[in-house]
């Protein structure tokens, strides 16, 4: 598999693989020995970047990579995230200085590891300076316990200032041809900064596969339940989306059908040129 180098010189295979489907978010979570086997199979196709955080379940998607990634684990780049109260999204956002040290040691545990290639910063904490927070990860730097400095979903202000006290490695936000927010004014600025882009959900949370359609039912847990653009009517009024790109694939001749996702992602590889790489979830 190519390689593509993110900011700050961070080397990263073109795809990588995003671990939240499988503890997290899409119903229930995958048991450990078919998880570790879906990441060294990831693995062994050429696959060298993997993405988790401490809010998928708290740990527990990040004690599977670990489990998985420990044989080979210096041939390959580790991503996660701080941010959230007490690892739950459904808390709130928190980014203190003590919060971001706490999620860091317990990290380092959970993917028995030396030090984290990827830092993100999951969320913005509006009550927490940014200045703060990337001081606090040039402090973890320096200290050997992490590598480099991530951004996820934030806004062009926030990443400026978090820029100027430590240079930025990468961006995570979603982008497909379901969401192109960030072409307005992120990605310029991210080419300016010399920042890598990381995009998440390129097929559309799965949408984009065809797989889905108005009579789809979702697990309980799984979290496009309450996610407005796949309320039934919204699912029926953007299928056109999905008959259309699998007419494209027809007509030419494309040997895969578009639930295998390489149509969609080559839009994305496409549509932003630099420093970037494809962040492919396991339910996306």
């Amino acid at each position: 598999m190519k390689t593509r180098i993110l900011g700050q010189g961070l080397e990263v295979s073109e795809l990588g693989l995003g671990c939240m489907g499988l503890t997290f978010g899409y119903g229930a979570a995958t048991n450990e020995a078919d998880a570790i086997a879906l990441i060294r199979k990831a693995y062994d196709l050429g696959v060298t970047f993997f993405d988790s955080a401490e809010a998928y379940s708290q740990g527990l998607n990040e004690q599977y990579l670990g489990k998985a990634v420990k044989p080979f684990r210096d041939k390959v780049v580790i991503a996660t995230k701080f941010g959230f109260k007490d690892g739950d999204a459904t808390k709130g956002v928190d980014s203190r200085p003590e919060r971001i040290r706490a999620v860091v040691e317990a990290s380092l545990k959970y993917l028995d590891t030396d030090v984290i290639d990827l830092l993100y910063q999951h969320r913005v904490d509006p009550e927490v300076p940014m200045e703060d927070v990337a001081g606090t990860v040039k402090d973890l730097i320096n200290e050997g316990k992490v590598k480099h400095f991530g951004m996820s979903e934030a806004s062009a202000q926030s990443i400026r200032k978090a820029h100027a006290v430590l240079p930025v490695t990468a961006l995570q936000s979603e982008y497909s041809m379901f969401w192109r927010e960030p072409e307005n004014e992120i990605l310029p600025l991210l080419e300016e900064l010399g920042i890598g882009f990381v995009p998440f959900s390129p097929l559309g949370k799965g949408f984009l596969t065809g797989t889905i359609n108005a009579d789809t039912k979702f697990e309980t847990s799984d979290f496009r339940n309450i996610v407005p653009r796949f309320s039934e009517e919204n699912r029926k009024a953007n299928q056109d989306l999905v008959e259309l790109l699998q007419a494209i694939a027809e007509k030419n001749n494309a040997s895969r059908k578009i639930q295998d996702g390489v149509i969609q992602s080559k839009f994305v590889f496409l549509n932003v040129n630099f420093l970037q790489t494809v962040c492919l979830n396991m339910s996306d």
